[in-house]
């Protein structure tokens, strides 16, 4: 199985957690990893190589930091760009029916301000369906996502613990477990 990681975070270098991530993803043979930052420092997005890549891939992974409950900026943008009306959706836009699609964010919050009773007031779940709907339009199926909370405050042994969960889950050939639309977190 070809793997495709879009990476976004734009401070990679200064970052414990999708640094040690992405070390860990790139060990791993079938594994492409695209760095938005490092490619499109300018934010000039090269469709045909970003659309070609997708094409390639059976599972597309999205791994970024959650920046004020949502993407990086450079993500967004090149979500815009590259999943255009007749490539990635509408009738004849089906180049990524059936892949499989996996997030896997970082938090710097723990676990527990991700509920309705927390300091965010939403489960992490709710936040993520931007992407859970982006998923769905284009016809991938939504795997569901990696989480590393904590990511401000987490040991050196519970990181590599989360990089090794992470290798573990990539590596997997068989599809991942989906996240339904009902599906979701406990309402704690």
């Amino acid at each position: 199985m070809k793997t495709l990681i879009i990476l976004a975070h734009p401070y990679l270098n200064a970052s414990r957690v999708n640094q040690k991530l992405a070390n860990a993803a790139a060990e791993i043979d079938n594994i492409e990893i695209r760095d938005l930052y490092k490619l499109y420092p300018d934010f000039r997005i090269n469709v045909a190589a970003e659309q070609a890549a997708l094409k390639k891939a059976d599972r597309i992974v999205f791994q970024f930091p959650i920046y004020w409950y949502s993407s990086p900026a450079l993500l967004k943008q090149w979500e815009d760009a590259v999943l255009t009306h007749g490539w990635a959706h509408g009738r004849t836009g089906n180049q990524l029916q059936n892949k499989e699609f996996l997030l896997s964010v970082s938090v710097g919050g723990d676990q527990g301000h991700y509920t309705r009773v927390g300091l965010h007031g939403y489960r992490l779940a709710e936040l993520l369906r931007p992407f859970q709907s982006m998923a769905g339009m284009v016809g991938m199926k939504y795997s569901r996502p990696f989480i590393t909370f904590g990511a401000r405050t987490i040991t050196d042994d519970a990181l590599q613990d989360q990089a090794s969960h992470y290798v573990r889950l990539l590596k997997k050939a068989t599809p991942l477990p989906k996240f339904g639309l009902l599906e979701t977190e406990s309402d704690s």
